[in-house]
């Protein structure tokens, strides 16, 4: 956008000439405006469409695209940004696959567009680097907390102007898949992903989540969640613009049963089954979610050299979750 501002001194001398002469002359001066402002519009128009070019391109750079496979996991990701006409929102995820399992990150920065998209590199910058690191994912999690805050606390000092750091939060979750198909999940605020199991989808967990990173420390004990991805299974993360989203008479997007339709069109296949989801989120909202919306599918294909060979293929629960865990075995 700074190139907006820019091109608009090339304009302010013509306009003042055109100005003195329509004084003189006020049917060419007018011919006149109209041709300089044509050529402003026209090059404003030019100038956005490379501002949001190298919006797209920095998002792209930073929201990079994931691997089809990740240690045998089958993987898709899609998003939309609110911002009509942009590539930039505020919801940020990632695959890794690491020693300690598979690390999966989804969360959701306050805001949307270019003033999140320092917030979205902070974040999976220090989730990169945090994954390989940390043994356990609560390290993982707190690491990403004291990223959020030295990163808010650089921009106030950059961005006086910026809203205050009391104000912003980020949502997020985080998982760890092992070889066995074993899930723990650590939630700040983030909506729970849908486990489908053929056409059946059930929320993974309905345990209540820490609060979001940013206005709240962190417990000293964090409630780390577990449960299982069986081999056929898949899991579902989203952004709370894929369930907030509505159509024109307020409705909201069914997103459990537009989940459920597409698990039985299109089987396991994550790319699939995100595109296809997408689709009817867009036919549902006209083409203008309120807000941004990214969906992230894991599907465990139970590859015969997924997992370095060993293989997720994990058809029954090897190990008993806590009778009270909200992700014990389903039946």
């Amino acid at each position: 956008m700074f190139g907006i501002r820019r091109s608009l001194g090339w304009v302010a001398a013509p306009v003042m000439l055109v100005s003195a002469y329509q004084s003189v002359c006020p049917l060419l001066g007018g011919a006149m405006v109209l041709v300089v402002g044509g050529g402003v519009a026209l090059h404003m128009r030019r100038e956005l469409r490379q501002a949001r070019w190298v919006a797209g391109v920095a998002q792209s750079v930073v929201l990079r695209p994931l691997p089809a496979r990740v240690e045998g996991l089958g993987v898709a990701a899609v998003q939309v940004s609110a911002e009509r006409g942009a590539s930039v929102g505020g919801d940020l995820y990632d695959v890794v696959g690491t020693e300690f399992g598979v690390r999966v990150v989804i969360g959701d920065v306050r805001g949307h567009g270019l003033a999140a998209l320092g917030t979205v590199a902070a974040l999976l910058g220090g989730f990169r680097e945090a994954v390989y690191d940390e043994p356990d994912l609560g390290g993982v999690l707190r690491r990403l907390d004291r990223t959020l805050t030295r990163h808010l606390a650089d921009r106030s000092r950059v961005e006086p102007s910026a809203n205050p750091v009391g104000e912003e939060f980020v949502t997020v979750l985080l998982l760890e898949i092992g070889v066995d198909g074993g899930v723990l999940a650590l939630n700040c605020g983030h909506p729970w992903p849908y486990l489908i199991t053929g056409s059946r989808v059930l929320p993974l967990s309905r345990a209540d989540p820490l609060p979001p990173l940013g206005p709240f420390p962190l417990p000293a004990d964090l409630a780390t969640e577990h449960g299982f991805l069986l081999a056929g299974e898949s899991l579902v993360l989203f952004t709370d613009g894929a369930e907030d989203a509505r159509d024109r008479r307020g409705r909201f997007f069914p997103l459990p049963y537009m989940l459920e339709r597409a698990a039985v069109e299109h089987g396991g296949s994550p790319k699939e089954l995100v595109t296809a989801v997408l689709a009817d989120l867009l036919r549902h909202t006209a083409g203008k979610p309120g807000d941004d919306v990214a969906l992230l599918a894991l599907n465990n294909g139970c590859s015969a050299k997924s997992f370095r060979g060993a293989g997720n293929c994990a058809t029954s629960h090897t190990q008993p979750a806590p009778d009270n865990s909200p992700l014990a075995p389903h039946p």
